[in-house]
């Protein structure tokens, strides 16, 4: 792959982290313009303009929305978390724990509703208070339904947990957990990890970060491989359907899972270059060339025009047409799927 770019922009600079292994030799860093991070693929494309005319053009699915009573079913309990047996537990929206070889994870934690206003659709299975022993934290970006301040504050005051996260996101977080253990990486960075055949890499995604409207793009913002001791475990993030899936898969050729979002997808006119629906997720899955996949992103929070339970059963649809190539895995939330 080729990392020659035509940019027209000034004050370009390409940046990383030092102190991290970066596994692509020709790869010059992530880019900057002005402080800002810039998928090179790709610009960010929202405006308040779009913003506009989408708040005030009909939603076509709004009846069908009105009258969708399905719900994520919820597996309570957290039993889950009193044995040492390897696991991946979806906790709604983007929020997984897993547990590989004795070593605990947790990503995106979201324990509530997001940044205390937006409501819940599924509950949590357990407390937050529930989850002891954690070994690492880590976050793919800063927007607020995947990297959430009072859950976050909750995780690290419970545990002695390292952050493992993305450019100037970590410092983010630091400003909230005192003593924060951290690591920043950039695109195709790999964390430092103490435990050999443990690793852990910082992948592109085709989205963008903010906390705010004036700190648009100054966290980074991406997707994690991890290695775990023989299981290879892939959270996609938050992407719209881009070719670094593709790209991914070739890098990374016998992942055994993929976490991808399925929701958050209408309409097309705000959310296509960042998120993707069903069908585009099927096909990051098939790019990939992953064995399982878990669909994640959908039905725990309203987050855009379509039918909270449309993802569920466009999935189950082509499960019965065929037309994914692999195993398809719909988890409850709560719900253990053994590694």
């Amino acid at each position: 792959m080729s990392y020659i770019y035509a940019v027209s922009m000034a004050n370009i600079t390409y940046t990383n982290n030092p102190k991290l292994n970066t596994i692509l030799n020709d790869w010059p860093g992530n880019m900057l313009a002005n402080g800002r991070f810039i998928n090179p693929n790709k610009r960010f494309s929202g405006s308040f303009k779009k913003f506009l005319q989408w708040r005030f053009s009909k939603n076509e699915k709004q009846e069908a929305k009105k009258n969708d009573t399905w719900r994520l079913n919820v597996r309570s309990g957290n039993e889950f978390l009193l044995n040492d047996t390897d696991k991946l537990v979806w906790l709604g929206h983007a929020s997984f724990f897993i547990q590989r070889n004795g070593v605990r994870l947790l990503i995106d934690p979201v324990f509530g509703r997001i940044s205390g206003v937006v409501p819940r659709y599924s509950a949590m299975p357990c407390a937050a208070e529930d989850f002891k022993n954690i070994d690492y934290v880590l976050v793919s970006h800063a927007h607020r339904d995947h990297c959430d301040k009072s859950s976050l504050q909750k995780i690290f005051a419970l545990n002695n947990a390292t952050l493992l996260t993305s450019l100037n996101t970590g410092k983010l977080v630091s400003s909230w957990v005192s003593g924060l253990a951290f690591q920043e990486a950039g695109w195709y960075q790999q964390y430092n990890l103490p435990r050999e055949n443990f690793r852990i890499t910082f992948l592109p995604t085709q989205h963008w970060s903010n906390r705010y409207m004036h700190d648009i793009n100054k966290t980074l913002y991406g997707s994690f491989m991890m290695e775990l001791d023989g299981i290879n475990l892939f959270f996609n993030g938050d992407s719209g359907y881009c070719t670094y899936p593709k790209h991914i898969g070739e890098l990374f050729p016998h992942i055994d899972v993929a976490m991808i979002g399925v929701g958050a997808y209408h309409p097309p006119l705000m959310m296509k270059d960042v998120h993707t629906n069903p069908h585009e997720a099927v096909q990051i899955f098939h790019d990939l060339g992953a064995k399982t996949m878990v669909p994640m992103h959908y039905g725990t929070f309203d987050l855009a025009d379509e039918p909270l339970g449309e993802p569920y059963r466009v999935l189950k649809q082509l499960e019965q047409e065929q037309k994914i190539n692999g195993l398809l895995r719909l988890l409850e939330v709560g719900e253990v799927m053994d590694l």
